[in-house]
């Protein structure tokens, strides 16, 4: 999911030249019986995920006499967290990270890899879907961890204000998108829904439209983010704010899902592009039968170098820590958390997919609403790119978009040189290590 706040590359060469100490479990002459576990927020809320996980926790107790102590972390800290758990020397033996983090965090190396012996000691390389693996880390080098929850992109839409404004089918294309947003967009009601106040957000869809237009923005480990299709799509993505006017200028102030699930819920804006689960809407108070999704729509026609791609493969990875005390037991405990059975339980609760193949055998994921993810996941999803640099681009990124829709939200116009510029900048502070 990779929603949180973005260290510094100087953070983790810190991290990467500092002993790692973790897995307080507590000891015995056996060696310690007892695993930390840091879990992140999956749920509607830190309780939420307690009541989720502690049963489960307790099942694996049970089967293999190994306590887990469970801490849930909520994504604005759970980086940071990281980090500092890795050059304090305390802390957990096996934890969640958002995918995007994977190459960065691997850059440390803090973290197990899951090489083809340490797999086969999980399950094998074979159970998992191959674009979840593909998130794990840098190409070429053993995964450094394996994904636990698999999360795609997609379009929900209000139902009923489509059936409302005579609307019959929701838009595949970007200019269907517009066209549908200024239809659906009255006092009172806008045709979609941004968080342009989070950082991570906005990165994401620079992300996804870049690959649209054709933007690479590395070349291996080099920064090349000031290039025309990335000053396009990032535009466009503004535009929507900008010149269609289909989003609400307050959306500047839009910080997290809630917001805008409410507002899609509450019928004050009719479309919402995320990675949301059904069961966050639903905790927000919508009602089900109006809620619908599909993919991110394509380019009507696409540039030159354009990709199909309307989502980024996102989700949750399951790390170990490369020094715990317990390192049979925390392998015994990535084992079961992506057991057939657990994948199944767990990614039901969540509304997230499973990211081994067997568990979708399980009715749950046969619905529509999950098979247009899976539809996206397997044949239109690409990783962010894995790279060590890769959460420095979040932030750098999502930052100086931020900072463009509050300009938009003024009434100041953003163009493509200003927006190429701002992008300059930020290849020159990766490339400073910044």
């Amino acid at each position: 999911m990779g929603i949180a706040t973005m260290a510094s590359a100087a953070a983790l060469t810190l991290v990467a030249l500092t002993a790692v100490a973790c897995g307080d479990g507590g000891t015995s002459a056996g060696g310690p019986k007892e695993l930390l576990y840091w879990a992140s927020n999956q749920g509607t809320s830190l309780d939420h995920d307690r009541k989720v996980l502690e049963p489960e926790l307790a099942k694996f107790t049970r089967k293999t006499g190994i306590k887990v102590k469970l801490e849930v972390i909520g994504w604005p800290d759970l980086l940071n967290r990281i980090l500092a758990a890795t050059t304090s020397g305390r802390g957990p033996d096996v934890l969640n990270i958002g995918n995007t983090w994977s190459a960065s965090l691997q850059a440390t190396g803090a973290l197990l890899p899951f090489d083809d012996a340490t797999l086969a000691k999980v399950g094998g390389r074979d159970r998992f879907l191959g674009p979840c693996l593909a998130a794990t880390g840098a190409q070429g080098k053993p995964p450094a961890a394996v994904p636990i929850y698999g999360q795609a992109y997609g379009l929900y839409y209000n139902k009923k204000l489509f059936r409302e404004a005579g609307i019959d089918r929701p838009p595949a294309t970007w200019n269907e998108l517009i066209e549908t947003g200024k239809k659906l967009t009255k006092p009172g009601q806008w045709g979609l829904t941004l968080q342009a106040g989070q950082v991570t957000e906005n990165a994401h869809h620079a992300a996804i439209l870049g690959a649209q237009h054709g933007a690479r923005f590395f070349d291996g480990e080099k920064p090349t983010l000031a290039s025309d299709p990335a000053a396009d799509a990032i535009k466009q993505y503004l535009d929507l704010m900008q010149v269609h006017k289909i989003v609400n200028p307050s959306n500047v102030e839009y910080t997290d899902t809630a917001k805008s699930l409410k507002d899609l819920a509450d019928g004050k804006a009719a479309m919402f592009m995320n990675q949301a689960s059904a069961g966050s809407f639903e905790a927000v108070g919508m009602k089900m039968d109006d809620l619908g999704v599909a993919p991110i729509p394509l380019p009507d026609q696409p540039p030159p170098g354009g990709r199909r791609v309307n989502s980024f493969v996102a989700g949750i990875n399951l790390a170990v820590f490369k020094n715990t005390r317990n390192l049979d037991g925390a392998l015994e405990f990535v084992k079961f958390m992506t057991s057939t059975e657990e994948q199944a339980l767990l990614n039901k609760t969540y509304g997230s997919l499973p990211t081994v193949k067997d568990a979708y055998t399980d009715p749950a994921f046969q619905t529509e609403q999950v098979k247009v993810f899976q539809g996206v996941l397997s044949g239109t999803a690409e990783p962010m790119p894995q790279v060590p640099q890769e959460s420095q681009f979040e932030t750098l990124v999502g930052t100086a978009m931020k900072s463009m829709f509050a300009d938009v939200a003024s009434g100041r116009t953003v163009d493509a040189a200003q927006i190429k510029a701002r992008l300059a900048q930020a290849d020159q502070q990766l490339a400073a290590g910044s």
